[in-house]
């Protein structure tokens, strides 16, 4: 991870996208650095919220300079976000956290021999739920760029499939819904199940119950799991220690198994942390 710093950005564009999910676009610096799994921490500009919102990388342009931010009204910073119009300019502190090591991934998958082998083969699976959607989409941007088409479970609420079609540009897309309305009724790891897909390995992000689950599953399939626990975090840049979690490894300052989110994290092998 580089250092953090805060920086003047610049409104390109936004848009509602869902009830309560707003899409942004941002001219900024940070762009340069940002990689898939990482995160930003946005200002609010009233001035009576002292701390950045911590909000994750949906997508990079590099060639343009500009991040992509997909995030839920949730509280008044948020919602003040949500009034921003092109122009606007915006202090940011990023670039936040450590992402998907995708390079470190690649270089240890044997997804493409599997598939030679064995009926079925096995994939590269990304599972995103909810808000934990949008860090998905630069992730499989990312795979993509380096040749490697993942499985894309997402998971909503209802029909409004935010950012499905943006998913669909760098590979095969599935969904679930609460509800039913759309996909497979019940959760992301109910679409691996019905669709008969067998993970070499698995990324996601979601809800807390979700990976949860996620981790149990990869545990007993014998296969390993990134998972991001972006949603325990608060300050986001580890002032308020809001956001510490248990591990199975000592931490070499502290001398105690803890690790910040917003730090260390978000992104951990499942195996590593307990929640």
């Amino acid at each position: 991870m580089s250092g953090k710093k805060k920086v003047q950005g610049r409104v390109l564009s936004q848009q509602k996208i869902a009830p309560g999910i707003y899409d942004l676009w941002m001219e900024t610096e940070l762009a340069k650095e940002a990689g898939a799994g990482q995160f930003i921490g946005i200002y609010p500009e009233d001035g009576a919220h002292l701390l950045p919102r911590p909000i994750s990388i949906c997508e990079v342009d590099k060639e343009r300079g500009a991040l992509r931010v997909v995030y839920r009204i949730v509280g008044a910073g948020t919602a003040w976000f949500a009034t921003w119009k092109p122009k606007q300019k915006v202090d940011i502190l990023g670039v936040l956290g450590n992402g998907y090591p995708v390079r470190e991934i690649l270089e240890n998958y044997t997804g493409k021999e599997n598939k030679k082998e064995e009926p079925g083969g096995r994939e590269i699976v990304l599972l995103g739920g909810g808000i934990g959607i949008p860090p998905m989409l630069e992730l499989a941007k990312e795979l993509s760029a380096q040749g490697t088409e993942p499985v894309i479970v997402a998971g909503y609420r209802d029909q409004n499939l935010f950012l499905a079609d943006d998913l669909a540009k760098y590979g095969r897309v599935l969904t679930a819904t609460e509800d039913g309305s759309a996909g497979v009724k019940g959760n992301v790891l109910d679409v691996l199940s019905k669709e008969g897909i067998r993970p070499a390995l698995i990324m996601a992000c979601g809800p807390m119950p979700m990976l949860r689950a996620v981790k149990a599953f990869a545990a007993k399939e014998g296969v390993l799991a990134y998972i991001s626990l972006e949603e325990r975090m608060a300050c986001g840049v580890g002032a308020c220690l809001g956001c510490v979690c248990k591990t199975t490894r000592k931490d070499p300052h502290s001398h105690v198994k803890n690790a910040r989110i917003c730090t260390e994290g978000p992104v951990f092998e499942a195996g590593e942390v307990e929640i």
